[in-house]
This record gives C-alpha cells, structure tokens and sequence, in this order.
C-alpha cells in the first residue's frame, strides 16, 4: 500500500527551503538564487559570470581538504540493523532529541545548518555517476557491464566459496547450531560488481533465552573469532571491528577478484521455522512493548529470513533498478567531513524497499525502462516527506501493533514488510540531504526532456 499526503508549501528547486506562498518563493528566489548557477564538483551556488574563476581558484584546495568523496570509501555497514533513534540524532554532534523538529531546529541554531551548508555537504558527484548518460542504451550498458555480477564459471566460484566460508563457520562455530539464516544482498540477489554483503544468523539451543544470549554473546563471538584465525582461510579473512551482537570480517573470494563483507549474528531462536500467525503476534507485540535496543537487534533476527524472501522474490529487472539506485547513492553524496561525521544516509534495506513499491505503483510491469524507474524514484525521494509505504503480507492492517505503528508514525514512513513496528526510514538523519541531491540529479543530462511514458504517468503529479 503506497499513500502520498498532500501538505501544502511551495518548494524552492534550488535550495530545497519551503515556503508558505508562491509571493514568498519568489522574493526568496530573487533575493538568493537569481543569476547563480550550482558548482557540480563542490556543491556550492556561485554567480554564473564567476563560475570558471570560482572552479579554478577553489577546487584544487577542496581536493586536498576532501580527500576524495563518499564513493572513494569502502562501504561502511551500520552498528545496529534497527536504529530507530537515528532519525533524531544530530548530524554533527552525539546528541539526541525527542523529534525529528527538535533536531532540526537544533542543528540550525547550533551549527547554523542552513539550505546552502546541506548543499555543500550532501552533493558530491562522482566520475563514476551515470548521470552524464545520453541514452537508455547506455545505461543498460553500464548495468549488464558494470553493476551485474559477472555470469559464468567466475559466478559459479563465487557461490562455491561463499558456501565453502559458510560451512567453515558452522565448523568453527562454539555452541551447536540448531538453524541457520542466510541474509544480504548476495542472498538477495542484489549485489553488485564492486560490492556484495552476507548475513547470517546462527540460532543455537544453548542460548536459554534472550537475557542469556545477552550475556554469553561477547564470549561466543570472541571464540568463533579467534577459531576463524586459526583455520586454514585465514589469509583471506579480513577481521573488522565487532559490534554488540555480530562478528564481522571482509573476504576475499575467487581470485581474490572482489570480496564480500560477512555479518555473522549468534542468537536464540525466538520465532521458529515456521510459526503460526497467533505466535508471530505475539512476537511482534513483544518486540513493541521492548525497550532495549540490544535486545531489539536480537528480536530482528529471527525475521530476516522474512526479509530476504521478500525482496529475492522481485524480477531481475527490479534488481537492477535496486542497483542502480544504490549506485546513485555511491556517486552522488559527498563523503562525511568531521564536521557532519554523525550522518547517516538511508540503508540499503530501504532502499530495496522504495525502488520494489515504485515498482509495484507502476503495476509491476515486466519490462520497463530503465531510466523510467529511477526519474520516479528520484521525484519520490524529492517529496519524501510525503512518502507513506505499508505491507501487510506477515502482518494484517487490522493488527493493534500496526495500527499502533501508522499512527505515531514519522515521515518518511517506510514499514519494513516484516516488521510492523520499525519505520526503515528512522535508520537515517539526512532525509533533506537525499532530497537535494536526487532534486540535482534530475536536472543531469541522463533526464533531460524525459517524459513520464506508460505505466509511470502517475510521477506527473509529482
């Protein structure tokens, strides 16, 4: 289920700010923007007569400042796969308010975190973006080339050894394994060339319940540390820093080609295989009343195998609109500077979420373009706080948990399908920032006098 609210304000294209008349809007425009063109490398608004003094003068002292953008770093994967509290923490300090308003007004009053500073600290386009495409054959080109992990016996050796890895941690794992998940986008089918994550969850009986996994947790994922360092694959196991409630490393696969990032997840099977709908109620209502986050991430486990089914179950050519669209993410954003180092874009969760209910708004056309499906999921991240997405294929619209969830909701609201009681919206801060730069991307020359065709009319009144 898609819903749009209809809040009424008149948006400036160039800044973002909204405004209460269209006489307001214009005096601003005036006032701010008339005669000034955007800087694509930096970001900035500068006049349009100054532009090529402004490009020389400047950017050559902003390389070495940036040192790179946010697609130059290696993906970094979140603490905590449900951070609800993100959404109100501050992008430039630690501290946490009770609202979304609360923190915005703070970073404008104690960081002076204006339209222009969010300009300059979100758009960071980089070579690699497809936006400078003409064409939709070039950017199917650059999908089958570039983003689509590559067919054939390298594939083939790849799911070989991924498995081969999985078996080494069941080998090396110290409690016995009573079930175990496997989850990410290598799961999911939505990697891509350049990167692929793996999660697993491995339930174990010795766990007696939460509050003992709790405890025995930081032991547990010690152990099957120390144990993946002594076996055999341990030159290509590259350790990285543990958070609560997982081990992590990076893995160097076939050839050492690419590699895969591993997020393995010891837990108590609270949900079981196959549960009726009575017991995943009352799981959900368990997770509702919870107050912990630890024990929350621990609750959210047991439905990634919910997760993972519901987005592998989308065509091949929605996965591609899901790569692209992470794509874009890579390429487009500025890298974090220690002045905003607490943003925290969308996850990639939510970005699956999004592109699969654009898709299905379109009628889940078979086939579609390409550059169809992203200008939609552009303009719809440009009216993001309009958005409101909600399933109800684990959960019914008539459940006291979702009804309690869609009313103090918050938008953006995304609902993950699988659990009615997290917004995958609240996992990030910078909800302005992404509307920003999707608002510059559609100005680039890859939509330049596209037109909504069949089946994506409905983006017109967008």
């Amino acid at each position: 289920m898609f819903r749009m609210g209809s809040l009424k304000s008149y948006n400036c294209e160039q800044c973002g700010n909204d405004f209460v008349s269209c006489t307001a809007l214009r005096y601003h425009f005036r006032a701010k923007h008339l005669g000034k063109v955007h800087c694509e490398k930096c970001g900035r608004e500068v006049l349009r007569e100054t532009l090529r003094d402004h490009e020389a003068a400047n950017h050559e002292r902003l390389t070495a400042e940036k040192q790179g953008c946010f697609w130059d770093m290696p993906p970094k994967r979140e603490a905590k796969f449900v951070a609800m509290e993100m959404s109100t923490s501050c992008r430039m300090c630690p501290r946490q308010f009770g609202t979304i308003h609360s923190r915005e007004h703070h970073e404008k009053q104690d960081h002076h975190f204006t339209a222009s500073k969010r300009a300059q600290m979100a758009t960071g386009f980089s070579p690699d973006n497809i936006l400078d495409y003409k064409n939709p054959t070039e950017l199917k080109r650059f999908v089958e080339e570039k983003l689509q992990p590559i067919p054939g016996p390298a594939s083939i050796a790849c799911a070989t050894e991924i498995e081969a890895i999985i078996n080494l941690i069941k080998e090396c794992f110290p409690l016995p394994i009573a079930r175990l998940i496997k989850g990410g986008s290598h799961i999911k089918g939505t990697d891509t060339q350049g990167w692929s994550d793996v999660d697993i969850v491995l339930f174990s009986e010795a766990f007696e319940n939460l509050e003992d996994c709790k405890k025995k947790l930081p032991e547990v994922i010690d152990d099957l540390g120390k144990r993946l360092k002594k076996s055999s694959w341990a030159s290509r196991i590259m350790m990285e820093k543990r958070t609560q409630s997982s081990l992590r490393f990076h893995f160097k696969c076939y050839k050492n080609y690419h590699g895969h990032s591993f997020d393995i997840m010891p837990c108590c099977d609270m949900l079981g295989p196959a549960p009726s709908t009575g017991v995943k109620q009352s799981f959900y209502h368990k997770i509702y009343l919870c107050n912990d986050t630890d024990e929350i991430q621990l609750y959210s486990m047991s439905l990634l195998q919910y997760q993972v089914e519901f987005i592998k179950a989308s065509t091949m050519k929605v996965k591609n609109l899901i790569r692209l669209v992470k794509h874009w993410f890579r390429t487009s954003f500025a890298k974090p500077t220690a002045q905003n180092k607490f943003r925290r874009l969308p996850s990639s969760y939510a970005i699956e979420l999004i592109a699969i209910s654009i898709w299905q708004l379109a009628g889940k056309p078979v086939f579609f373009s390409l550059i169809q499906g992203m200008r939609a999921i552009l303009k719809l991240l440009v009216r993001y706080p309009e958005m409101c997405i909600v399933w109800h294929k684990h959960y019914s619209p008539n459940s006291t948990i979702f009804k309690k969830a869609f009313q103090k909701q918050t938008r953006p609201f995304v609902l993950d399908p699988a659990n009615p009681t997290f917004n995958v919206c609240e996992n990030s801060n910078a909800w302005d920032e992404v509307a920003h730069v999707a608002r510059r991307s559609l100005l680039k020359p890859l939509f330049n006098g596209v037109q909504a065709k069949e089946p994506w009319l409905f983006t017109n009144g967008w």
